[in-house]
């Protein structure tokens, strides 16, 4: 299973692509993660990481129309393939055998 196995910052790309359905390009990704987690996010760690997914085969890009105010330059959308899915329900079920498996008395705070 190790190929859908994922770094903390790679599943929250990945359920930030879900998040946004269709509309998940460079900054509605940052823009999404830094409002819901209220965390910063570097343009070049997330643009690295979604290159990562792409490349396992996680996310799938796609060209948008291009815009005057970039250039010409296409906006570049991601969206999640059936393998990006397998990936985070993989995630998903290990965290939570994980924390099945931990003891009650873990959380009592003394």
């Amino acid at each position: 299973m190790k190929k859908y196995q994922l770094g903390e910052f790679e599943e929250i790309v990945l359920l930030t692509v879900g998040i946004l359905d269709g509309d998940a390009y460079g900054v509605t990704i940052k823009d999404e993660i830094e409002n819901r987690l209220k965390r910063e996010v570097s343009v070049g760690a997330l643009q690295v990481t979604l290159r990562r997914l792409e490349d396992k085969g996680h996310l799938k890009s796609k060209p948008g129309g291009t815009e005057k105010n970039r250039g010409g330059r296409p906006k570049l959308y991601f969206v999640l393939t059936a393998g990006g899915k397998r990936a985070l329900l993989h995630t998903r079920s290990t965290r939570d055998e994980l924390w099945s498996a931990l003891p009650q008395l873990t959380f009592k705070l003394e």
